[in-house]
């Protein structure tokens, strides 16, 4: 297929160089924000209010507010922590994965897609800070001058992780940040108001389209991906190794890293969706977020979530046929047991629910596809609530057997963190460009038959 006749399917409308920018641009520079964006951002401010209180009441008491105690010493926090670190998998791995293989549908979901990375892990990396107990201390996961004569343990995958997290962060910051560069030049030639010109002036760093912009721009774009997929590849890999490298019933397991990467992609994916479709609604984008992007993201998904089915199989057949009485019981205890309702929710979330998209019908329609994008990230917690809850809640001593029952500090530190997430995000549609303006021009270039 021609650059032309691809570029054709996945940027519709009579469009120019001059009617994509204004269309993006006037987005964030219009003077006067629209009312469901004040309202939403509103309840955003409202929820990240909660979040703060909350945070700040376990700052002053400790974790004694949340619903942990013996043996389910993990709980609500690290379910956070890995859901979120998930979702924040996909928007780089979209843009990076996809713009080393040359994938002209990346254009206009790529910029959202790695604002939501952004963001996503930021509010991840909070929750295992929080969740030591003395949060105040957490720079003891790293280096310091030997004065205590105390060190990292850098055996542990805890270890790890903080460097995992913290790499795939800045890398996520640049990669974003480097490919708005033209766009901020845009806003900052665009912008009437000299304060507005000056802010895109300073983040444009002196940017003027020059042959030398674009080549070092493309270069750094190219190395950043190249560091940014396998990133994503090793983050979860080492979030799964702080599971499967201790002998606690139903984690001991080989196959925890690929079923985590698959779990992540397939909730990040999701997310894509269900942030894609009320903005192409909303912001009138039709003709930029194409349903053809709305296919493929979706096909993309299945794909995820057959490896994530094939992973739960893998899950119950190795711990039947390993004959280990210890982790047979705890399977059957997520079947049947008092927690039974998270795994048949995780079933129907994300093993039935996904099959719907095997039909043409369901991949076509917005509606659909942002419902059953809505259930798996559903599902995607239930499932990290059921792996950590169910395992620690029996122990290999019955004395020692509890259940965990969140509090409202719990719910409020959730409900508190998705406000936070609507919060950043809402100000990034407010204030940066959601879609990338320079590469939309590249594509029409390309439909055009100059790029071909």
């Amino acid at each position: 297929m021609s650059d032309a006749s691809a570029a054709g399917r996945f940027l519709l409308g009579d469009h120019s160089d001059r009617s994509l920018t204004a269309k993006i641009a006037d987005i964030v520079l219009g003077r006067r924000p629209r009312r469901g964006w004040l309202a939403a951002f509103g309840a955003a401010a409202a929820f990240t209010v909660l979040f703060l209180t909350a945070t700040s009441y376990l700052f002053a008491t400790g974790v004694g507010i949340w619903g942990i105690s013996v043996p389910v010493v993990w709980g609500w926090a690290i379910t956070n922590y890995v859901w979120w670190i998930g979702i924040g998998m996909s928007g780089t791995f979209i843009s990076a994965a996809l713009l080393l293989s040359r994938q002209p549908w990346r254009t206009s979901i790529n910029r959202f897609a790695e604002a939501m990375t952004v963001f996503a892990v930021a509010i991840a990396g909070m929750f295992p800070i929080l969740h030591l107990g003395r949060p105040w201390f957490f720079y003891w996961l790293v280096p310091y001058p030997n004065i205590m004569n105390v060190w990292p343990q850098w055996r542990s995958a805890l270890e790890w992780d903080f460097f995992a997290i913290l790499a795939y962060l800045v890398v996520s910051i640049l990669f974003w940040y480097v490919g708005m560069l033209p766009d901020l030049a845009s806003l900052r030639d665009r912008a009437t108001s000299r304060r507005a010109q000056i802010f895109y002036g300073l983040l444009a760093l002196g940017w003027r389209g020059e042959a030398r912009h674009w080549q070092r721009h493309e270069t750094l774009s190219w190395l950043l991906s190249g560091l940014a997929v396998p990133l994503v590849f090793s983050v979860h890999s080492m979030v799964a190794m702080d599971f499967c490298e201790g002998i606690t019933r139903g984690w001991h397991s080989t196959i925890f890293a690929p079923f985590f990467v698959a779990g992540a992609l397939f909730s990040g994916f999701a997310c894509v969706l269900a942030l894609a479709i009320p903005l192409r609604a909303i912001y009138g984008l039709h003709d930029l977020i194409t349903i053809r992007h709305l296919e493929n993201v979706a096909k993309v998904l299945l794909a995820a979530g057959l490896v994530v089915d094939y992973s739960y199989l893998m899950d119950v057949f190795t711990s039947y046929y390993s004959g280990d009485r210890f982790d047979t019981y705890v399977t059957f205890w997520r079947i049947a047991g008092s927690y039974w309702p998270l795994y048949w929710g995780t079933i129907v979330c994300n093993a039935l629910a996904p099959q719907a998209l095997w039909f043409a019908a369901v991949r076509r329609s917005p509606a659909a596809l942002f419902f059953v994008s809505v259930v798996i990230i559903i599902g995607m917690w239930l499932e990290r609530f059921m792996l950590i809850v169910t395992s620690l809640s029996r122990t290999f001593l019955p004395s020692e057997w509890g259940m965990f029952y969140p509090t409202f500090w719990d719910w409020a530190h959730l409900a508190g963190s998705l406000g936070l997430f609507a919060f950043m995000f809402l100000l990034f549609l407010r204030l940066l460009p959601m879609v990338a303006i320079g590469e939309l021009r590249g594509l029409l270039r390309a439909r055009s038959g100059s790029g071909s």
